[in-house]
């Protein structure tokens, strides 16, 4: 039993894990999400104590996450998103915690001191880069092993109608993401988008980034659609517009943030429509923003998002928490797969005009970060190991390739190699060799 228990031990601290049966991992196929068999619709919240711009990682501070997921169990949710986290401190617990209550996790990988910079085309350009990138593939690394692990957001609202020039750096990042998901034999991890929801745009959005070879489609897209506002029916909605408008949609789609607070109090009348057959043809369910309080908003003074309170160690429910939690008791999850399309193709890429300022190139992976994909991300930078952060820091990239081109091969390019190099299938890190050795010797007893 000693023997037992020794190799257990070892087989967890390099990163064997499995969570609960609850939490089977989650794949795409055609537009949905599916938990084995079964589509998997997101019934969940919006998770940031402190602010999305604050530096503090929830999921780092298990009684806070024991706290906190008693409130997730009250509502009936399966799913948090979480905007910042800290890619050197150590997760096992609350994933676990989460795990247990049956709950999934969306995180995005970007923080304040580490993302892109889209205040002009040059500090986009310069913030691309290997620095950048090495906090990226942490954090992949860090969350990768947890079953319960949904997806990855590569960015969250960073092209914007005036600021269309950014989204080729979002696709070149979902690529790079995915190629390093591969390169590392993690298992196929969905990694996407969480757009705005603008008129101008959001079709050029969504078809832009699902365009193009595999390698450089998302896998997903969330759209932060905050249009249903207090009583209304679909059929008046803008949400039935979108279902019209994103019908041969072939990537997964729902609601990365939603739960208008125009009007007061909320009632959330918007979740009986995005679980019913009207939408579950296109959307796989959304994330109510927000869980916790965190002040009145700027755009509606006397009214704000959190539907809790939180004070240490303790949680007041807020009046919006009740009226969430009838708008959820109210609504069964769907049944059956919803009417989702099982194929996959592409979408044609939108044409350069002016509100699309995007050709059909995309920035190759920075030189220095190449090596990543052979030798792994190594030590995480954390959120205050490095006030500096990425922005102005290392080598950006220093040419573009067609989409074609970049699908195929850059992002796994070295500075040795041509670009149409690929890294070796047969790559196999050492740690993943002696997980597999020691998960065999446990096997016999």
């Amino acid at each position: 039993m000693k023997i037992l228990k020794t190799r257990i031990a070892i087989i967890w601290a390099f990163g064997y894990h499995v969570a609960g049966a609850s939490t089977p991992p989650i794949a795409v196929k055609g537009n949905a999400f599916f938990a084995g068999e079964n589509r998997f619709y997101i019934r969940g919240l919006d998770y940031q104590p402190g602010g999305e711009g604050g530096l503090k990682d929830p999921l780092a501070d298990a009684a806070g996450c024991k706290r906190d997921i008693q409130k997730f169990q009250q509502l009936g949710i399966n799913t948090v998103r979480v905007y910042t986290v800290d890619n050197s401190a150590n997760h096992d617990d609350c994933m676990k915690q989460l795990a247990d209550a049956g709950i999934y996790l969306a995180v995005d990988v970007n923080s304040p001191k580490y993302s892109l910079n889209r205040q002009d085309r040059e500090t986009m350009r310069r913030s691309y880069s290997d620095v950048y990138l090495q906090s990226v593939f942490a954090t992949i690394d860090t969350f990768s092993k947890y079953d319960n692990l949904l997806a990855f957001f590569a960015a969250n609202e960073v092209i914007t109608k005036t600021e269309t020039w950014s989204a080729p750096y979002i696709k070149a990042l979902i690529r790079d993401m995915k190629a390093y998901i591969a390169a590392r034999k993690y298992r196929t991890i969905p990694v996407g988008y969480a757009a705005t929801d603008v008129e101008e745009t959001h079709y050029e959005i969504a078809t832009y980034l699902n365009c193009g070879p595999d390698k450089v489609r998302t896998d997903f897209i969330g759209f932060n659609d905050y249009s249903w506002c207090g009583p209304q029916s679909f059929s008046a909605s803008t949400w039935a517009g979108k279902v019209k408008l994103f019908n041969n949609y072939s990537a997964p789609m729902f609601l990365s943030e939603y739960g208008c607070i125009k009007v007061q109090p909320r009632i959330f009348s918007d979740v009986a429509p995005l679980y019913s057959s009207d939408m579950t043809p296109v959307y796989s369910g959304g994330l109510v923003y927000e869980y916790s309080w965190e002040g009145f908003s700027k755009d509606f003074p006397g009214a704000g998002y959190g539907v809790v309170d939180i004070n240490g160690a303790s949680v007041k429910a807020r009046p919006d928490f009740a009226a969430l939690q009838s708008a959820f008791n109210s609504t069964p999850m769907p049944s059956g797969n919803g009417g989702y399309k099982p194929e996959n193709k592409a979408s044609a890429c939108p044409p350069e005009g002016a509100n699309w300022q995007v050709n059909a190139s995309l920035p190759v992976i920075p030189q220095l970060a190449t090596k990543y994909m052979t030798q792994g991300a190594g030590h995480a930078p954390g959120l205050q190991s490095n006030p500096a952060g990425s922005q102005y820091q290392g080598s950006p990239s220093s040419s573009w390739a067609p989409i074609e081109a970049a699908g195929e091969s850059s992002a796994l390019s070295t500075p040795a190699k041509s670009a149409a190099s690929v890294l070796s299938p047969s790559s196999v890190s050492l740690i993943a060799l002696w997980v597999g050795t020691f998960t065999c010797i446990l096997a016999t007893y």
